[in-house]
C-alpha cells in the first residue's frame, strides 16, 4: 500500500452526487491516497465519508467551480508521480487501476491511459474515440485489445503529474464540458499518445447527471455546454460558426423563453434562458 500511494494519488470532484454513490466508488480504491474536491460544499458529506475512509485530502469549496479548475486544485496536492483523475459515477477495481498503471509505463510516447467502460447492463459504453470537430464520438470502439484514440471521457484517465503540468493542466475556461477533449487534443499536438486499455476495465453511469433539481439540471447543462463548445472551437481553429449561428437565432430564444414561462413550461423556458446567457457570456469573452 505504500509503494501504491507513492505511485497514484486518485482525485475526484464532487458536486450533489449521493453518498451511495460515491461510498460504492470509494469501496474499491482504500488502497490509494485519494484527494476529494466537492463543489458543493457539503459538510456532512465530508464528515460522512471521513468516518469511512482514510482520505488523504478533502476540500470543500464555497462555489462552485467546475470540473477543470476543481482538479487542478486537487492536484496541486498530490505527491505521487502518477494521478488517477475521476468522477464518482466511475466504480473501478483496484487490479484494473494497476492494468492502466503497467500500460502507461511500458509505453513510452503514452501520456494518458483509460480503461474501456460498461454500464451495470455489462454493455460497453463509449469511453474512447475522435476528437469533436470530427463529429462522430457517439460510436462506440469495438476493441480486441489495446487501442490509440484521439480523445477519452474525463471519467476515468491516469496521466504522470509532470505530463499534466506539461500539458499545462485543464484549461479553466471549460467549466465542465471539452475539457477531456481539451487536454487530449494539446497531447495530441505534442505528438504524443492516448491509450484506451482493453484489459483494464470500469462501470460509468454515463450521461446520467447528479444533479437533483431538474431545472437546475438543464440550466447547468446547457450552458456549460453551449458556452465550453464555442470555446473549443474558437480556441484551436478560431472559428465563431456556432456563435454566428446562434447569433441569428437569439431574438426567437427570447421570445421563447417568454411564451413558455406564459405557458408554464418551465424547462423550456430555461433550456433557451441558458443558450442565450451562454451566448452573451461567451460575447463577452470573445469582446474583452
Amino acid at each position: 500500500m505504500k509503494t501504491l500511494n507513492k505511485e497514484i494519488t486518485i482525485q475526484i470532484v464532487l458536486y450533489e452526487e449521493s453518498s451511495s454513490l460515491i461510498i460504492h466508488c470509494l469501496e474499491n480504491l482504500k488502497d490509494f491516497k485519494i484527494i476529494i474536491v466537492d463543489n458543493k460544499n457539503n459538510k456532512k458529506l465530508r464528515l460522512m465519508i471521513n468516518n469511512k475512509f482514510k482520505i488523504f485530502k478533502y476540500i470543500l469549496n464555497n462555489k462552485n467551480m467546475g470540473y477543470s479548475r476543481a482538479h487542478n486544485q486537487a492536484s496541486k496536492y498530490c505527491q505521487s508521480e502518477y494521478l488517477f483523475i475521476m468522477n464518482a459515477d466511475c466504480f473501478i477495481k483496484k487490479e484494473d487501476i494497476l492494468k492502466l498503471l503497467t500500460t502507461l509505463k511500458k509505453n513510452n510516447n503514452c501520456v494518458i491511459v483509460a480503461p474501456t467502460t460498461y454500464d451495470k447492463s455489462s454493455n460497453i459504453t463509449y469511453n474512447g474515440g475522435p476528437l469533436p470537430e470530427k463529429k462522430n464520438k457517439a460510436n462506440i470502439l469495438n476493441l480486441e485489445g489495446d487501442a490509440c484514440v484521439d480523445s477519452v471521457l474525463g471519467c476515468a484517465m491516469m496521466i504522470k503529474k509532470s505530463d499534466f503540468e506539461n500539458m499545462q493542466k485543464f484549461d479553466e475556461n471549460f467549466f465542465l464540458f471539452f475539457s477531456d477533449d481539451d487536454l487530449c487534443k494539446k497531447i495530441k499536438i505534442n505528438k504524443k499518445s492516448i491509450i484506451q486499455s482493453f484489459s483494464a476495465k470500469a462501470k460509468h453511469q454515463h450521461g446520467q447527471s447528479k444533479v437533483r433539481n431538474e431545472l437546475k439540471k438543464i440550466f447547468l447543462r446547457n450552458f456549460h455546454y453551449t458556452f465550453d463548445e464555442m470555446y473549443y472551437y474558437y480556441k484551436y481553429y478560431k472559428s465563431l460558426h456556432i456563435y454566428n449561428k446562434l447569433k441569428k437565432k437569439i431574438f426567437i430564444y427570447i421570445l421563447k423563453i417568454l411564451i413558455n414561462f406564459l405557458l408554464l413550461k418551465f424547462s423550456k423556458s430555461i433550456k433557451y434562458l441558458s443558450v442565450v446567457l451562454a451566448y452573451y457570456k461567451f460575447r463577452g469573452f470573445i469582446n474583452n
